[in-house]
Parts: C-alpha cells; structure tokens; sequence
C-alpha cells in the first residue's frame, strides 16, 4: 500500500513481453537480478503467456527481483480475481509483489470478444475493491460495474502496492488520486513522461505517488544497428491517435496517416522505414552505450522513479543494456 517499501520502490525495472516462453524464465529472470534490476513488469496481453505464472516462475528462481503483474484488466480478470492473485504470490514471496491495473489494448479485447465499456467509471470502481481487499476489509460494494456482498480475502491484508497503467488525462488523474503508482507506457517522449507526471501528481497533492515508465531500450556499437532493431516496434505503437500529442511534444516528424496506412496494409517494412533516426533518438534510449546512459539519464530527469527497460531480446541484450545502464 501507500508508503510500504518493495519492489516498486528500486530505480531499475525490466519487461517481461509476454513471448517469452516457459524455458526461459528462470534464465531471464536471474540475468535481469544479476544486471541490478529491481523489478520485472510482467507483460499481460490477452492470447500471449499468463502474468501471474510467469510472476511465480521468475520469483521462484531469484531471490530478492520483485515482479509486477502489468496490467490486470478488469474487463478480462474480476477485481477480486486481481486482488487474489496478487495476495497469493505475495504469501508466497512477501514484500516482492506489485499489482498493475489498466483497461487493456483494444485490439486484444476486439481479438477475444470482450466489450470495454466505461474505462474510467470501471477502473475507478476496480482500484476501491482490490485496495479495499488487500487492506485485509470486508467489502461491499454496489457499483456500476462490479457488486461485491460482504466479502474478504482469506489471506487477510497483503501490503501490495498498487500501481495504475495511464495514457489519458482522466485515467492519469485516477492514477494520482487513487493508485500508489503510475505506470506510463513505451514510446513515449521525455517531455511527454514530464507532462503526464505533472498531471497525476497533481491530482495526487501532497501525497507520494511512485512515477514508473516503460522505456525501450537497445544497445550496440554502432547506433544505427541499435536504432534498426527498435524501427518496427515504434511503428506498431506509435501509430496509434492517441500518440499524437507525444510526438508532438517530441519535437519530431512522424507521418502518422501514412504510418497507419502501412499498417492497415500490413505493409511493416515499409511502416518501419517511415521511424526516421530523429523517432528512434526522441522516443527511446538507445544507441551506443554513451547514447543509452544519457537518454536513461534524461528519462530520470523527467520524473520517473523507476525506469522500465522494455523492447529488449534475450539474455545477451539484457546484460548489454543493464551495463551501458550501469556504466
């Protein structure tokens, strides 16, 4: 809860993307905690691996890395089936547990059928009850999305921070108003990371509200091969409307239009090449080693307590990047 020292308390996280399969876990795992990571965001999305067995298998074999379920969508996981998974890892691992809530992507909820209506309304009514049950209460809730009758978990109280996954205005208002934490996703430029955290620590007063951000990372000698390996998967994310405002307060020139039309194709080399070296620089920190540190540093410097390394492939890369982090 508010204030409790854990894993969502170190400088240095690392994402787990939900491709990773069962035999690398522990290996990943084990590399992130020798690389002086303190948490691994585990990836939620619908159709990839489960966040909750891949949480169990990673704690399983390390011995102090925390693990993040990021993020639990109420719209695919009840509130008390949340809150449960969380308290029950953390009987298991005490103190090593955060809880992530978010509304999900879209096209994985239009891929399974699964409606998303009212996402502020029902991720407001969310945090209540998981906050409520991991506060050991007896809940009773009448809302418009979820009815609790009088009920609490048989773990009693589990001090799992709670961290909310916001983009928008209102949901980064609920974050600061209702969360422990916020969580801002990849992509997103320092200006952008600068202006969303102003707004939820507004909204969150005087209170302390623990500022994470996922930021994609890749390293090499040579900065273009770095760059090259982050192209397609800034072209998938940053065709998205709502990243509009980040590219603007980029700085950069991203076509958008003409990047969704590629997409729509499913014309993916082409989206990549429309991710010039000036999108790569701006919405990432990656490069050479020297590029790394200073784009992690700048990332820092605009607020975020925990940076989130994310977009990296396989133990070798982990190392790379943890070591131009730590350099």
């Amino acid at each position: 809860m508010a204030g409790t020292t854990s894993a969502m308390e170190g400088a240095l996280g690392i994402a787990f993307e939900g491709r990773e399969a069962a035999a690398e876990v522990a290996g990943l795992a084990r590399a992130a905690e020798a690389g002086g990571a303190d948490t691994l965001w585990i990836a939620n999305h619908l159709f990839q691996r489960d966040p909750v067995v891949q949480a169990g298998a990673a704690l399983a074999a390390t011995s102090r890395l925390g693990a993040a379920l990021m993020a639990l969508s109420p719209y695919a996981t009840h509130p008390v089936q949340a809150a449960m998974a969380a308290a029950s890892l953390d009987e298991h691992f005490p103190g090593r547990v955060v809880l992530s809530l978010g509304a999900g992507a879209p096209g994985d909820f239009e891929a399974a059928g699964i409606a998303r209506p009212h996402p502020l309304q029902t991720m407001r009514e969310s945090l209540a009850i998981v906050r409520a049950l991991l506060a050991g209460e007896r809940v009773q809730h009448r809302g418009e999305a979820f009815r609790i009758a009088g009920r609490a978990l048989e773990t009693g109280a589990r001090p799992v921070p709670l961290v909310l996954a916001a983009t928008g205005p209102a949901m980064l208002r609920l974050a600061g108003e209702a969360a422990d934490g916020v969580l801002l996703s990849a992509a997103t430029s320092t200006g952008f990371v600068e202006a969303s955290l102003e707004r939820a620590q507004r909204a969150a007063g005087a209170r302390r509200l623990r500022r994470i951000g996922l930021v994609l990372a890749t390293v090499d000698a040579d900065e273009h091969r770095a760059y090259d390996r982050l192209r397609p998967l800034l072209a998938f994310v940053l065709r998205g409307a709502h990243h509009g405002t980040n590219l603007q307060m980029s700085g950069v020139r991203l076509d958008q239009d003409a990047l969704r039309a590629a997409a729509a194709d499913g014309d993916w080399q082409h989206a990549a090449k429309l991710i010039s070296d000036e999108v790569v620089a701006a919405h990432t920190a990656s490069g050479t080693p020297e590029q790394v540190r200073r784009r992690l540093a700048a990332y820092r410097r605009a607020g975020l307590d925990q940076v989130v390394l994310a977009g990296l492939q396989g133990a070798e890369q982990f190392v790379e990047v943890f070591r131009a982090a730590n350099g």
